[in-house]
């Protein structure tokens, strides 16, 4: 999957960027306060996909 896809599936969702790392995005979900990181890598492998869905607790992307 594309970075701007999944980028755009988090906003959708009610993510929020919260920070920048060195080689990671940090994203959060606004309700639910879970976190996770996200590879600045224009793709991104779909069970890594499938993981950070998870670890915000939103649906996985079809």
């Amino acid at each position: 999957m594309k970075q701007r896809m999944l980028i755009s599936h988090l906003i959708q969702h009610g993510c929020e960027l919260v920070r920048e790392g060195g080689n990671h995005s940090w994203w959060r979900h606004r309700t639910t306060n879970r976190r996770s990181a996200v590879p600045r890598h224009t793709e991104i492998d779909d069970l890594l996909v499938k993981k950070i869905s998870k670890d915000l607790g939103i649906a996985t992307p079809s």
